[in-house]
């Protein structure tokens, strides 16, 4: 593994983080973050697979958060960004043909973590699309002991429009030459304002997060590809059918989100015979960066869950 750059000016996260590159087997190259704790409190190390346009720095002051709580945090940047290695014919679109692609970036994390030997038992924390690849990857055998998700990706929100023609439009969209046009309704990057994000209701944290991508532009992401979105439908229908893992899961949802499906959330955590659901009201997408209250509250549950299924 060779080192590389963390942004600790705008993580504000734990003391002592570093990142390194790791190559996934298809030679892609993806990025590693760790913000290490030592001493005999600490409770192990949780995964936190972020979601789609994210980056390791975002999740400084959650990394705070678990560390005041006892737990090492490792984060991801999947292929397409961050700083991992973004598609060719255009850095800001989120793209990949499969979300096979992602199941790579993981076994890459996974060879990694044998080598960094971090406090152990490992838990898992699946944001949104890092939802669906989380629960993907415990399909695969990810060795963790329980799992958290929030507003994990298990359907696509659509507009009605589009979601009535979507069949037809992602069905056609490679033969046509159209896999690489981003999808309706998104384009490149931009910063939004906070009156109208979907993102939370908590204005300093919508700002912290708004600061990241200002201060260093390159780490922004526009709208994904039409082949991205083709990819995630099948994938999030393929894991719908699964049957629910055995593993204890925790799942977060605000009553306000407005990305990803919560219909899916809800019908999949009905069948999960170990698993909860927890809604928040006035709650958006960001229940780990919303209003103080909400934060702490997810935090603590979210330790309470893991100090309860250590073993």
């Amino acid at each position: 593994m060779e080192i590389a750059p963390f942004l600790s000016d705008i993580a504000d996260g734990p003391p002592g983080a570093k990142a390194w590159w790791l190559s996934a087997k298809d030679g892609t190259r993806i990025r590693l973050g760790l913000w290490p704790l030592e001493g005999p409190e600490v409770k192990g190390t949780i995964l936190l697979f972020p979601g789609r346009s994210e980056f390791i720095e975002k999740y400084g002051r959650t990394a705070s958060e678990f560390a005041s709580r006892g737990y090492a945090t490792v984060a991801m940047d999947w292929r397409g960004q961050g700083m991992a290695d973004r598609p060719a014919h255009r850095r800001d679109m989120g793209h990949v043909v499969s979300f096979d692609e992602y199941r790579q970036d993981v076994a890459a994390m996974r060879a990694a973590l044998d080598e960094l030997d971090l406090p152990k038992p490992y838990f898992l924390v699946g944001h949104s699309m890092g939802g669906a690849i989380g629960l993907r990857a415990l399909h695969d055998g990810l060795d963790v002991k329980s799992v958290c998700f929030t507003s994990p990706m298990w359907g696509i929100k659509m507009t009605p429009f589009f979601n009535a023609i979507s069949g037809v439009v992602l069905g056609l969209s490679r033969p046509l030459g159209l896999g690489k046009s981003f999808a309706p309704t998104t384009g490149p990057a931009a910063q939004m304002e906070f009156d109208d994000n979907p993102l939370t209701t908590d204005k300093a944290m919508f700002d912290y997060m708004s600061n990241q991508t200002a201060t260093y532009p390159e780490l922004a992401l526009g709208g994904p590809s039409l082949t991205w979105v083709h990819a995630a439908v099948q994938e999030t229908r393929t894991l719908m059918e699964l049957h629910a893992p055995k593993m204890a899961a925790l799942t977060f949802i605000g009553s306000l989100e407005k990305i990803v499906e919560a219909d899916a959330i809800h019908d999949y955590m009905a069948k999960w015979p170990n698993g909860q659901l927890e809604m928040f009201d006035r709650a958006e997408h960001e229940v780990m960066m919303e209003r103080p209250e909400i934060r702490n509250a997810v935090f603590n549950k979210i330790a309470a869950w893991f100090d309860t299924h250590r073993i």
